[in-house]
């Protein structure tokens, strides 16, 4: 996790009703640049509407984000990516008939001055940009369909980062993968941290959550039942959070800029 003293992004008092019920309700959240936060609780715990907020793809009824320590406007989807923010789902949203390239191009394809696809630039920008996430993937004029889970993950977030995702929002990245396509997931996880990427990573595995996250959130019932450092904490006290909503007597996760940097420096 990077020493940082300001947060990437601060969800502050966020709450979210759909007519009469709260699907999150007055939640503040944090992540720091080069940091992975996991985001954990049973289903309909609120995690998922959580950072569908932050994503653009829901409106929230009360609460601030912050980007940098700048209060910021997400009404969309093209809001938070113009913000830096990129959400790879578990679907991945990838189209499985065609090649890398085409999928981390998908929508904002380059054209040549004739206004035909510049299909040489687009392979060699997906070349790059897949190859610093998996040196050795390989597959560039492979129809998608046919990589691995892991290599499929790879393109996925090489679509992100290609266009200057600061932000990951990690929806269940590991998902009905094999023990070799998790360590591959586990690898580009880690080198994004590295870069200084954050991320928000949303899973039902705590074995993935505890391998990845240097914090851990819990959401239960739609609220945040509290934000722990992993080190702090066992998987048992994570599943006391969730199932009990109980906090595991651990001095809360530190949230402001400056404790989180003192953190850091002491386990250094």
């Amino acid at each position: 996790m990077a020493d940082q003293q300001s947060p990437l992004v601060e969800m502050r008092n966020i709450s979210v009703a759909f007519g009469g019920v709260h699907a999150v309700e007055d939640v503040t959240i944090n992540l720091f640049p080069g940091e992975v936060v996991g985001l954990v609780g049973g289903n309909g715990a609120g995690k998922s509407t959580l950072m569908k907020v932050l994503s653009g793809a829901y409106s929230r009824d009360a609460g601030k984000i912050l980007i940098d320590g700048k209060e910021v406007t997400i009404e969309n989807p093209r809001d938070a990516k113009a913000l830096g923010i990129e959400t790879i789902y578990q679907t991945l949203a990838l189209a499985d008939n065609v090649d890398a390239a085409a999928n981390v191009f998908l929508g904002r394809e380059l054209l040549t001055r004739w206004n035909t696809l510049d299909d040489v630039a687009m392979e060699a920008a997906a070349r790059q940009v897949i190859g610093r996430l998996n040196p050795s993937f390989k597959n560039f004029k492979t129809p998608v369909h046919s990589l691995s889970g892991g290599q499929r993950q790879a393109v996925a977030i090489g679509r992100a980062i290609h266009f200057n995702a600061r932000v990951l929002i990690m929806d269940e990245p590991t998902a009905a993968l094999g023990p070799a396509e998790t360590a591959q997931v586990t690898d580009l996880v880690k080198k994004l941290s590295d870069e200084g990427i954050g991320i928000f990573l949303i899973s039902h595995e705590l074995r993935d959550v505890f391998d990845l996250s240097d914090r851990i959130s819990v959401m239960k019932n739609s609220r945040l039942v509290g934000t722990v450092f992993k080190k702090d904490v066992d998987e048992d006290d994570v599943l006391g959070m969730i199932i009990g909503g109980k906090h595991p007597g651990v001095p809360e996760a530190l949230t402001s800029g400056a404790a989180l940097a003192t953190e850091a420096a002491a386990t250094a």
